[in-house]
């Protein structure tokens, strides 16, 4: 029984840390930036068009310099794709979608080091990663030069 109750307590814990997350201002931001990213008929193009040219890029890097249209498509990707970064709605949804990564790593590195140091949390951040002495995780010879 006291398993259980316990159980349920952790479980309502989690539900309030993530209510906490949807009302947080990094959410909010993230959605404001989304939504006015997908607002934008401009930057909208933008995105579509280097979307359309990567698939030109991937059929390209099959056979490389040889391909006839090798030159051409990489001076274009590397324009088009510029043009897309430099686009401020894209610049700023990129940023928030940065910052909303950063929250959801902190409170992964945060709940797994309170079950225990050596708890390995992938967060794809290499801040956090390495603050656990391993990155790249045990059994890959990471930084703490582990082979377990």
């Amino acid at each position: 029984m006291l398993a259980t109750m316990e159980r349920i307590q952790l479980l309502d814990a989690s539900d309030e840390l993530s209510e906490a997350i949807l009302h947080s201002e990094t959410l909010e931001n993230y959605y404001e930036k989304y939504r006015t990213l997908k607002s934008s008929s401009t930057s909208m193009n933008k995105i579509y068009k280097f979307n359309a040219l990567k698939e030109l890029y991937e059929e390209v890097q099959r056979f490389g310099r040889y391909h006839p249209d090798y030159s051409r498509v990489m001076k274009e990707i590397r324009e088009t794709k510029r043009d897309m970064d430099m686009d401020p709605n894209v610049a700023q949804f990129r940023v928030a979608e940065n910052e909303l990564q950063q929250l959801l790593d902190e409170v992964s590195s945060l709940i797994g080091h309170a079950v225990s140091e050596n708890v390995k949390i992938p967060t794809g951040n290499p801040f956090f990663d390495s603050q656990s002495g391993c990155s790249g995780g045990c059994g890959s010879g990471g930084g703490c030069s582990c082979s377990a």
